[in-house]
């Protein structure tokens, strides 16, 4: 079912999503090589509980981090580790805050160091990628059209759209109705009405689109262990246009 949000618990999530937006302010100040996953998880954790707020994703159908890491050929949902991280790595970091009975989630991606400029265009592209789908967030239109806009312009660059992780509705549980895929035709899915509340995350790979599910039962990595980065965001639909929640 979909759950509509009044303005106030858009407001609300506007707290909890500033909460992860701090979250990812501190990560890019020490993302660098020779960090651990495992030292950048305890230190978001420190700042959401010392905001009030409580990790969302720690012991989320039984994950054991408050950020799901995913270093370069890793799509989504790895454990934080005691692996430092190497000059050159790209890795994605992707955290939530549930404040006040609403979840904020937003997921980026950091350069360790220098990276290669292909790289540097893979992440360019699937940045850009998600402020056209949150553009295409609006009152009237399909949740196919948010895809649709992702899809057409990474695949202009050759890059693979991953079909099995989706965007989703968030409010009072972090998961909720509907999923919001980053591909697919326009027109397609629910119309978007005002007070919907979605987390638009496009992962995109410099190869193959498919995934392999580690056996820890979390952990994706591309088929052909190509990079993949992603960015997202919790944007709510207003009669405005949408508005993004995870921010400073």
């Amino acid at each position: 079912m979909v759950i509509l949000k009044s303005d106030s618990e858009i407001a609300l999530m506007r707290e909890a999503g500033r909460i992860v937006a701090e979250c990812h302010a501190l990560l890019a100040e020490r993302i660098r090589p020779g960090v651990t996953t495992l030292a950048l998880d305890k230190m978001v954790e420190a700042h959401i509980r010392s905001r009030g707020a409580v990790p969302s994703f720690k012991g989320h159908h039984g994950f054991p981090g408050s950020i799901c890491v995913a270093r370069n050929e890793v799509i989504c949902h790895g454990f934080p580790d005691e692996a430092p991280l190497q000059e050159g790595d790209v890795v994605t970091l992707d955290t939530g805050a549930y404040y006040q009975g609403y979840h904020g989630d937003s997921a980026w991606t950091y350069a360790v160091g220098k990276v290669s400029d292909e790289i540097t265009g893979l992440m360019e592209v699937c940045h850009h990628s998600l402020m056209l789908g949150i553009e295409n967030a609006k009152i009237g239109n399909r949740i196919g059209d948010i895809g649709s806009s992702i899809q057409a312009y990474a695949e202009g660059y050759n890059y693979g759209v991953v079909r099995e992780f989706t965007g989703h509705g968030i409010g009072k549980d972090l998961w909720e109705e509907p999923p919001v895929p980053h591909y697919g035709p326009r027109g397609s899915g629910i119309t978007i009405e005002k007070g919907l509340v979605l987390a638009i995350e496009p992962m995109l790979t410099l190869g193959d689109w498919r995934s392999h599910l580690e056996s820890d039962g979390w952990t994706a990595r591309t088929k052909d262990r190509s990079i993949c980065v992603q960015y997202e965001h919790t944007v709510a639909i207003t009669e405005n246009g949408p508005k993004i929640l995870t921010k400073l």
